[in-house]
């Protein structure tokens, strides 16, 4: 481990910190702790055999969410159209009587 005298130190413009969770390096003002750069740990480059099988399993996982979103589109419009027989019903039973205007119940 290298001490640096308090000089030394004094003297120093910029200090470089690194990043305990991502590694990346900070470079820092001395005198007004700014942050002058950021650089970023650089990440390792997968193999091509890695990147096809990920981009399979994008594939997949976008056919899975389409396919979900279709049923659940079909799903509703089935239930919309239940929904309108069952109020076309409700207007065909009250269909004798005069209409009354809910805000006229006082």
């Amino acid at each position: 481990m290298q001490f640096r005298r308090c000089e030394d130190v004094a003297e120093t413009k910029s200090w470089t910190v690194i990043c305990p969770c991502c590694e990346a390096a900070i470079v820092v003002d001395a005198q007004t702790g700014v942050i002058i750069s950021h650089e970023e740990k650089a990440k390792p480059l997968a193999s091509f055999e890695e990147m096809a099988k990920e981009m399979e399993n994008r594939k997949k996982l976008r056919e899975q969410v389409f396919s979900q979103e279709l049923g659940s589109v079909k799903d509703r419009e089935r239930l919309l159209e239940e929904k309108f027989k069952e109020a076309m019903k409700k207007a065909e039973k009250d269909k004798g009587g005069p209409y009354r205007n809910p805000l006229d119940f006082d």
